[in-house]
Parts: C-alpha cells; sequence; structure tokens
C-alpha cells in the first residue's frame, strides 16, 4: 500500500457519504465513474450519477481503519452506521450493526448481491434496542476477501424484499488475478488487555483466459476486557461480567467465475467460519455453593459455532441485448452453547452431587434461496435513454431449529449464569417465501433520470405482501442535482421471533422469554406476530460550487407500523406463575419483583427522521503533499406514534422500551478531518461526536427496585473520539502504520449505583454511543506479492 487519501471528490457530488478514514492514493483515480449493483438494475449506473445515496466503500478504507472486524470499521467510517453496546448474554458474540437509527435486522445485507442468511443466535438477556433481533453476523466471513463495499441509505423491499427498511449492505468479493497480499494488524486497549490478532492472506489467478478464482482466509484472536468496577457484595473488583469476550476465529472464503461460452458464465463464492468465544456472567459469592467453590466462582457462557454459505449461478446473453442470471444460494449456522464454571444448587441439594460444566442449549438457521431474473435495455425514440427493464422471480426457504440441553441444565432452577432449555423449547419450525419483481429505468430527459420497482411476496406463515418504490434525479446544471424518492417496505418476522425461548438468571432474579404464540405468551395477552410495514421518503440535493469542494445533503423519513419488539413485560410473582407453566422452575431464594417474562409483539409505529450532510474539498501543496478534507454528519431522531396494548389491556412497551426505540441512538454522529500524503508517509486525523443518548434505566436498589414502571432517566452526553493513522511505504511491497482509535481515552457517562446491579455496571451498554473499552491502539502490516 502507498499511503491513504479520501475517494475521488467527484464521487461526493454522486451522493457518497464521505468517509472518515482515507482510502489508498492508488484509489485516487476516477472512483466516482465505478458502476455498482446496489439499489438499481440499470447495468450501467455509476456512482457518480446514482439516483439513490449510496456509500462505496473499499477494501483499503477497512483495512486503514486498524479494526480486525467488519462492524467496528464501518461505524468509524459512516456517520449513519452504530453498533449495539451488547456486554452480556449470547448476542454479546456476534457482530451487527444498525443504520440510519434502525435496528440491525432492519438492514438487509447481500453478497455479491445476493441475500445472506442471518444468525441464530438471539440478542437476549440485555436491554437494548437490538433485543430480538437475529440479523447478519458481519464478523462470519474473511474481511480479506472484501474488494467493497456498497452501502445504500434508502429503503429497498421493492428490490430485494423483506429487511431492506433501513437500507442495504451489499458486500462485494475480490473478482481480479491479484497475487499474494498478506495482512497482518495486532493492537490492544490502554487498560492493558484485550490484545487482538487479527491476520489474513489473500490469493488470486486468473483461470486461463477465461474466469479467475479467489481465495482468503483469517485468523482472528481477541482477548476479554473488563470495565467493571467493584462488587458490593462483596467491596472487591472481582466481577469480571462487564467486557468484551474473548474470541478466536477461523473463517476462510473463494470467490470464481469462469466463462464456459462467450456468452455464459459460471460463477460461485463460498464462506465457512468457526467460531469460538466465551464471556463472564455475575461473579457468585462463595455462599451459593462453598462445598465445590468456597471462594465463589464466575460462571462462564462459551459459544461453539459453525456458520457456511455457497452460491452458484449461471448468467449471460440470451439473444439481441436480453440477459439473464439464475442463481441458487444456501447458509446455515449453528450455534452451541456450554455454561462452564458454574453449579446447578438444586440439583446438589436434591442429589448431592452437580455438575460444573453444562450444555445449554443450540440453535441452528438454514436459509437456501433460488432467483432468476432477466434484463434488457431498449432504444425507445422519445426517451433520452435506453428504457432498462427487468423481471424476475426468487423462491426462498427458512428454517429455524431449537434443541435442548442436558437434563443437568434445566433441571430445578437450572445452573447459575443461564438455564438451560427444557424439552418444551424443542423446535423446528419452516417456511416458504415466493416472490416476483419488476423494474423500469430510464432518462426521461438528458438530465432526468427515474426508476420504477414493484415486487410481491408471499410468505407462508405471514400471508402476502406489495411493496414498490418510485425514485428520480435531476440534474439541473454541472453544480446542481436533485434527488428523491418514495417507497413502501416491509419486514415480516423472524422464525426466531416466533419460537424463541431462554431463561437466563443473576444471583438474585432471571428473565425468560416466551414463545409468543405458548399459552404462557397468551396468559399474559400476547397476540399472533405480524409483518412491520414502513413508508420511507428521500429528498436531498448535490452541489459542486468549487471544483474541488462537493456538498451533499440528503434527508428521510422512515414510518414503520406494527414494530417488532421485546414487549409485554410482566414482573413479580405472575412472571414465576408464567415460567413455572412453561416448564421452568425458579429458585425460591430469588427477590420475586426481579423476575420478568416477555414475548415478541407489534408493540409500536414509529417514525424515524434524519439527514446525512456530506462534504469535501482537496487541497494540493505541490511538493509538500496533498491533503483531503472532509466532513460527514448524521441527524436522526425517532418518535413512538403508537404504543399497542396486549389482549390484557396493558401497554406492551413500557417507558423504558420506548426509550430503547427513540432516544438510545445518538441523536447525531459526525466525523471531519483529514488525510495527508506526501512521498512514502501518509497521516490521517479525524474527530468523532457521538450526539447525546437517553435511556430509561431500572433500579436495583431503594424504594422502586425493579419496577416497571419508575425508571431513572440517563443522559449521556455527547463523547470525542479522536483516530489517528501514521503510515509509511517501507520498501516497495510493505507497508507499515501505526495508529490509535480513540487517542485521548474517552469513555461514556457513567451510570447511578442504584442503576448498576451489585454495582459492576459503570455505563449505559444499550447506548449506541461511544465505546466502553477506551483508547486501543495497534499496529499495522501490509505485504504484497
Amino acid at each position: 500500500m502507498r499511503g491513504f487519501l479520501l475517494a475521488s471528490a467527484a464521487s461526493l457530488a454522486a451522493g457518497t457519504c464521505v468517509l472518515s478514514i482515507p482510502a489508498l492514493a492508488a484509489a485516487d483515480g476516477p472512483a466516482d465513474e465505478q458502476v455498482i449493483v446496489t439499489g438499481t438494475r440499470d447495468p450501467h449506473q455509476t456512482v457518480r450519477k446514482s439516483i439513490s445515496p449510496i456509500t462505496v466503500v473499499s477494501a483499503q478504507q477497512l483495512k486503514a481503519t486498524g479494526q480486525p472486524d467488519l462492524r467496528d470499521a464501518l461505524v468509524q467510517l459512516d456517520p449513519s452506521i452504530t453498533r449495539p453496546g451488547v456486554t452480556s448474554g449470547n448476542a454479546n458474540m456476534t457482530s451487527t450493526i444498525s443504520l440510519r437509527g434502525l435496528t440491525s435486522d432492519q438492514t438487509l445485507i447481500l453478497v455479491n448481491g445476493k441475500r445472506r442468511h442471518s444468525t441464530s443466535i438471539m440478542t437476549d438477556d440485555t436491554g437494548s434496542p437490538e433485543n430480538g433481533t437475529t440479523p447478519v453476523d458481519l464478523g462470519m466471513f474473511p474481511m480479506s476477501s472484501i474488494d467493497h463495499i456498497e452501502v445504500l441509505q434508502d429503503g429497498a423491499a421493492a428490490l430485494y424484499g423483506s429487511d431492506a427498511i433501513a437500507g442495504v449492505v451489499n458486500i462485494i468479493l475480490k473478482n481480479k488475478p491479484s497475487g499474494l497480499d498478506l495482512h497482518s494488524v495486532n493492537g490492544g486497549y490502554y487498560a492493558g488487555d484485550g490484545f487482538t490478532t487479527d491476520n489474513t492472506v489473500s490469493w488470486g489467478t486468473s483461470l486461463t483466459d477465461r474466469g479467475y478464482f479467489h481465495l482468503d482466509g483469517e485468523f482472528k484472536h481477541q482477548d476479554h476486557t473488563n470495565r467493571g468496577d467493584i462488587d458490593t457484595r462483596v467491596d472487591k473488583k472481582v466481577n469480571q461480567y462487564f467486557g468484551n469476550p474473548q474470541e478466536t476465529k477461523v473463517s476462510l472464503g473463494y470467490n470464481m467465475g469462469y466463462h464456459i461460452t462467450n456468452k455464459v458464465e459460471f460463477y460461485s463464492f463460498s464462506s465457512y467460519a468457526h467460531r469460538a468465544s466465551w464471556s463472564y456472567q455475575n461473579y457468585r459469592t462463595p455462599a451459593i455453593l462453598p462445598e465445590i467453590y468456597p471462594f465463589g466462582f464466575s460462571p462462564v457462557s462459551s459459544l461453539d459455532e459453525d456458520d457456511f454459505n455457497v452460491a452458484v449461478g449461471f448468467r449471460g446473453e440470451l439473444f439481441d441485448g436480453w440477459n439473464w442470471d439464475l442463481s441458487t444460494s444456501y447458509g446455515e449456522d449453528h450455534s452451541h452453547f456450554d455454561l462452564n464454571d458454574s453449579v446447578n444448587t438444586m440439583l446438589y441439594a436434591d442429589t448431592g452431587h452437580t455438575p460444573t460444566h453444562f450444555h445449554v442449549m443450540s440453535f441452528s438457521n438454514r436459509q437456501w434461496t433460488t432467483d432468476f431474473g432477466i434484463r434488457k435495455a431498449f432504444d425507445v425514440p422519445l426517451l433520452a435513454g435506453p428504457l432498462n427493464f427487468s423481471i424476475g422471480a426468487q423462491y426462498r426457504n427458512d428454517a429455524y431449529n431449537v434443541n435442548p440441553g442436558d437434563p443437568a441444565s434445566y433441571y430445578g432452577s437450572g445452573p447459575q449464569g443461564q438455564s438451560g432449555l427444557n424439552q418444551l423449547s424443542y423446535t423446528r419450525a419452516s417456511r416458504d417465501v415466493t416472490a416476483g419483481y419488476v423494474g423500469l429505468s430510464t432518462r426521461l430527459l438528458k438530465n432526468w433520470q427515474v426508476d420504477f420497482a414493484g415486487r410481491f411476496e408471499h410468505y407462508t406463515d405471514s400471508g402476502d405482501t406489495e411493496t414498490g418504490k418510485v425514485s428520480m434525479r435531476y440534474d439541473v446544471n454541472k453544480y446542481l442535482a436533485l434527488r428523491g424518492g418514495i417507497s413502501n417496505g416491509f419486514r415480516a418476522p423472524t422464525l426466531a421471533e416466533q419460537y424463541y425461548t431462554s431463561l437466563s438468571t443473576t444471583p438474585t432474579g432471571a428473565n425468560g422469554v416466551v414463545a409468543v404464540n405458548s399459552a404462557t405468551a397468551r396468559a399474559l395477552g400476547s397476540k399472533p406476530l405480524r409483518p412491520e410495514r414502513s413508508m420511507n421518503f428521500s429528498a436531498g440535493f448535490l452541489l459542486n460550487p468549487l471544483r474541488n469542494l462537493n456538498i451533499t445533503v440528503d434527508a428521510y423519513q422512515i414510518t414503520v407500523r406494527h414494530r417488532i419488539v421485546e414487549g409485554g413485560v410482566y414482573n413479580g410473582q405472575r412472571a414465576i406463575d408464567a415460567l413455572e407453566a412453561g416448564g421452568y422452575q425458579v429458585d425460591s431464594t430469588v427477590t420475586p419483583d426481579s423476575v420478568s417474562v416477555q414475548y415478541f409483539s407489534n408493540g409500536a409505529d414509529t417514525r424515524t427522521r434524519g439527514v446525512n450532510v456530506t462534504a469535501g474539498y482537496r487541497t494540493d501543496f505541490g511538493r509538500y503533499g496533498r491533503v483531503n478534507w472532509d466532513v460527514s454528519l448524521n441527524l436522526n431522531e425517532t418518535k413512538v406514534l403508537r404504543d399497542y396494548l396486549d389482549s390484557n389491556g396493558n401497554p406492551l412497551l413500557s417507558a423504558q422500551g420506548i426509550g430503547y426505540l427513540t432516544t438510545a441512538f445518538p441523536r447525531n454522529k459526525l466525523i471531519f478531518g483529514g488525510s495527508w500524503h506526501k512521498g512514502k508517509w501518509d497521516v490521517s486525523i479525524h474527530e468523532m461526536r457521538w450526539g447525546h443518548t437517553i435511556n430509561q434505566l431500572q433500579y436495583v436498589t431503594g424504594p422502586n427496585a425493579w419496577s416497571n414502571q419508575i425508571f431513572y432517566q440517563m443522559y449521556s452526553k455527547p463523547k470525542f473520539q479522536t483516530n489517528v493513522l501514521v503510515g509509511y511505504q517501507a520498501t516497495e511491497r510493505l507497508h507499515v502504520a501505526l495508529g490509535a482509535n480513540n487517542l485521548f481515552n474517552e469513555y461514556p457517562s457513567r451510570i447511578p449505583l442504584n442503576t448498576s446491579y451489585v454495582g459492576v455496571v459503570p455505563y449505559d451498554s444499550s447506548a449506541q454511543q461511544l465505546g466502553f473499552n477506551g483508547g486501543y491502539y495497534y499496529l499495522s502490516l501490509d505485504y504484497s506479492l
């Protein structure tokens, strides 16, 4: 690598979001003329002329963040992207993003334009907007396989179907012979923990003169971090619950294409990943079971996960300009959860024996998608450009399986830390989805583009849905362009949202999730889930007043009806009765008010409004190098328009649940700075400002402890984060870079002690704001052959 620069200024005029970490100098060419495939079926659409706001992020930009995780790299590059601050539960070991103030399962993830299967791991056991989501896990394929990423910041359900309410992230894999590239990044936190090493290898070759083959591999290891405070029960810092998990991951992938004939190409891509990770649960005092753990113990949740995907297809030209594409893709995710260093106290009391290792549950998710589409560009005399016509069909089969744990994991109230799933949780669920779509795009006038899309889908468990989108762009002159769009969308309830069941425990309480259609949930007022419905409006302009100055402004409004949330929260004796009716026994020593049970529901209607603003300017200092200045801003606000009632007449969302939807995301996020390049040196400095968040925290001590009606309003003030990178081209083949993220070691605002369980949790983990681990430094090495 030869230095770092932002994508060309002209690409900003096309509506791409200004990126906070610069790309390589080699990318300083006509990136704005790159053909894009996301959000359009026009085979000639480029970044410069895009109708919808779209961000193009290169592999070099991802590397330059110093982050081994795709999620964390994207958070630093795009102000409209945030990540959940999960610190407990199963989802602490997954990697997901949120776009434009909506949850992660409202953003569709594609790979090479094909729908990616989601994780089997449910986000649970944590109060956050992400509770109940099962999105695509971005950590389960090698980052070295990525050529670039296209982020469509607009609703696109009419193009791609369910889940594309907030937008679409399309990961484009490498497809060029590139020799051998080695990348290694090693770093850790200022606190002295969390050492991370990520090592990738990427190799590409040609298949004679008719195709290509690209092979990629990655090994990542991340150590545990601990940001917890003193445990008030023992007045010592022994509780390691609050921190990142430890993780070791190996992933492999390939991408290939081969022209069987001059008009028919075979293509295929695949990935496999194995993850082994573990996360601490709350410390248990010696009083729990001194016969086995006389000094107390910390249960450890462990995950053993396998994820794979394979896609094969043929595409080509039929006759007279008709192009076709037939593909099928199959993906699975299997997760096995164990609990180590724990005990089942009721089993010990009844039998005099308890294991210390438990298999508590396992999940699997499967998706098989087959697509067929054809398109043709027609020359129409009355139009200023070709009329692009496309039509196609899709069939998808989804499946979700739940397997119970071993008998010792669900005996009585289960082991300390997490109760295993019992035989009543056994699930084999599946559904079929069929869809058809049509699209038209053209230029009505030389400077006036229009795009129409329509889609029909049928779900065997959710019924029918019709979606459409109209978008257009008008170039007033070479300095100013206007664009906008209207679309509706939907998100079908996932199989996990319909069938998931769990019970997690703390030293003094428990929290259960029951399937919405179960007898237990119905007794608590549940209703069958229905799809979310959305309406999206967007409008913006692109301004290029000077040769090297480019400004874009895009406003949006997203209204979601029947939004699926984890609602219907009941606690106390009613929750205990419901759990026991579902086959779970609650330890008689717990505080009744600290026991809660809930289910997934269509809990609210919401409206999200926001604006993305970007600007970029390039300065050439001649022999002193050149600098790319950039600034990007996202303003975002969500309101609950309606809070639905359960069949018992009670609100499905508390003030806390409403806060998760409306104020847990930053009100704004700003990225600004510049990158300088001269000779063999490259330097980048960027500042990130995270806007405030507000959450309703549950009291855990005092007169309002465990109340579901009275909360503490936590205001997390805005925070600044400074990122610095200094790179040097040591040899023709070796580039060395030293960097720091959060250079000045900033932390979130601290929460009151009476809202911190046993005093350990110092920050609001549900806020999608500044991370809680502090400053991070790293050394990056790149070597090419």
